[in-house]
């Protein structure tokens, strides 16, 4: 949804800066639904505010009228996306505003879900309050990049994890690869883990690691308030039913063809099997992600091998690289981040962007998002 035509003061930018800030505190808890924040105000002082903190839980426009009472009638209300019009677990958010006798909602951004997408808004204004949208939008999108994703492109958001050394290589020859960064890079690793909605391994990564791929309990501040579903690409089925993963948490596996014997032994861990071969004997992996935005999972946190990396970011899936470089270096022999086909020129190389370039211990971290995911 484009902006209002509509100039914002320097209070309104406060004012929706406080909701984002408020937003934010679901980061790691809302999924499948969109973390927003909500301020009211009213005379140019807060007199209720709230966050979305669970999906089935109030809204945050609710917790924030709660907050308010009846200092909500004539106020402003600042929310980060726009109000709901439709019936979900929770009634309408554009209801409740209007019934709260708000005089002016300002939303960051539109709501990307059909259910409502303008909705609101309208619904809003055809009972006579003061709608504007596109207030810190950028800031707001950013928040709910796999929200977004998910509704516009029927895919998740793809980040790619990767610890390396500075020249590029993530293990030994013989696979050995714990631990090439800093605990500090890899405590900064666990956060990233915790805002998504799904981790996605593969099980060459499985056999070799034997990994958990869970959460680890702080984490995050507080302690981890949920486990991302745990996604294994296994063509083949070669899991074995004793690794840690099925030790806690959901764990869905991705086959190209289910074998019987070997799918009630995974399923006899909890396991979900779930055949999607493409062409070529493998995942299809563009219906693996279909299916998971089916399931509502917004972002996926992937930690896997070169080889399934590389086949993400040839396959065009990949939006975002999350990758840790340590102060050392490996070799030619050791192995490289990602196992690509071989380019004819260099007119085919994958472009980044830039994101965020920081030290997190004695590591630098980088954030690059691929040119086409940048540019959507």
């Amino acid at each position: 949804m484009s902006p209002s035509p509509v100039s914002f003061t320097a209070a309104d930018h406060e004012f929706m800066a406080r909701a984002l800030e408020l937003a934010a505190r679901g980061l790691h808890t809302t999924t499948p639904n969109p973390r927003v924040g909500c301020v009211i105000v009213r005379d140019g002082r807060i007199v209720g505010e709230g966050w979305h903190e669970r999906a089935g839980e109030p809204h945050a426009e609710v917790h924030a009228l709660r907050a308010a009472g009846a200092a909500a009638r004539g106020a402003d209300v600042y929310v980060t996306l726009e109000p709901c019009a439709h019936h979900g677990r929770t009634p309408p958010c554009a209801d409740a505003l209007i019934a709260g006798g708000v005089r002016r909602v300002v939303a960051a951004m539109g709501d990307p879900d059909p259910r409502t997408d303008g909705g609101g808004l309208e619904k809003l204004r055809a009972a006579g309050i003061e709608v504007a949208c596109g207030l810190l939008e950028a800031e707001a999108r950013e928040l709910n990049i796999g929200f977004v994703s998910r509704l516009s492109r029927g895919r998740p958001w793809l980040r790619a994890k990767i610890a390396a050394s500075l020249d590029g290589r993530t293990a030994l020859a013989d696979g050995q690869s714990q631990w090439i960064t800093g605990p500090e890079a890899r405590a900064d690793g666990q956060r990233w883990r915790a805002r998504a909605c799904a981790i996605l391994s593969g099980s060459g990564t499985v056999l070799a690691d034997d990994p958990q791929l869970n959460v680890r309990l702080g984490a995050v501040e507080g302690g981890a308030a949920r486990q991302p579903l745990k996604v294994i690409v296994d063509s083949a089925l070669q899991t074995p039913p004793g690794a840690r993963l099925f030790d806690s948490g959901i764990t869905l596996i991705a086959c190209a063809e289910a074998d019987p014997a070997r799918a009630a032994a995974l399923a006899a861990r909890g396991a979900e099997i779930l055949a999607l071969p493409a062409a070529d004997g493998r995942v299809d992996l563009p219906a693996l992600l279909a299916e998971l935005a089916r399931r509502g999972i917004n972002e996926v946190h992937v930690e896997a091998g070169r080889v399934l990396t590389g086949a993400l970011i040839a396959a065009g899936l990949v939006d975002e690289l999350l990758i840790y470089l340590a102060p050392c270096l490996l070799g030619d022999s050791a192995r490289g981040m990602f196992a690509l086909p071989p380019l004819a020129s260099l007119a085919q190389r994958q472009m980044l962007a830039i994101r965020d370039l920081r030290s997190v211990g004695s590591d630098i971290r980088v954030i690059a998002r691929c040119v086409a995911a940048a540019a959507s």
